[in-house]
C-alpha cells in the first residue's frame, strides 16, 4: 500500500475529487494547510500598507491506496491540478506499513 500526499492550490480540489472519483477513488483525508517553495510568498496591499504573505494557502490532500494502484493516481492528480505555473504544488508517495479500520477491526486493503 502506498499512502499519497498532494500539496495544491485550493481551487484544484473538486476537479480533483471528480478525477479521483471517476478512478474508483472515494476516500480522502482534505486539510489547509500554508506553505511556501519556490513562489516565496507574496506581496498584498490593505489600505494603502504593503505587506509580505510569506505562507500561501494551499490544500492537502491524504489517500491510501494499493501499490497497483499508486502510479495511477499520481498521473491522476498531476495532470488534473496543472496549470504550467510555479505553485501547482508537490506530490509525494509514501510506503504503508499496515492499515487498520477501527469500526471493523478490517486490516491492510480490506481497510482501505
Amino acid at each position: 500500500m502506498k499512502k499519497i500526499e498532494a500539496i495544491i492550490q485550493p481551487f484544484k480540489l473538486d476537479l480533483l475529487k471528480e478525477a479521483l472519483h471517476d478512478l474508483g477513488i472515494f476516500g480522502m483525508t482534505v486539510s489547509e494547510v500554508r506553505g511556501f517553495g519556490r513562489q516565496k510568498g507574496h506581496k498584498e496591499i490593505y489600505r494603502g500598507a504593503e505587506y509580505m504573505v510569506d505562507f500561501i494557502p494551499k490544500i492537502k490532500v491524504e489517500i491510501v491506496v494499493a501499490t497497483d494502484l499508486a502510479d495511477q493516481v499520481v498521473t491522476t492528480i498531476r495532470e488534473t491540478v496543472k496549470t504550467g505555473k510555479i505553485g501547482d504544488g508537490k506530490i509525494f508517495v509514501i510506503p504503508v506499513e499496515g492499515v487498520c479500520r477501527i469500526r471493523t477491526g478490517e486490516t491492510d486493503e480490506a481497510a482501505i
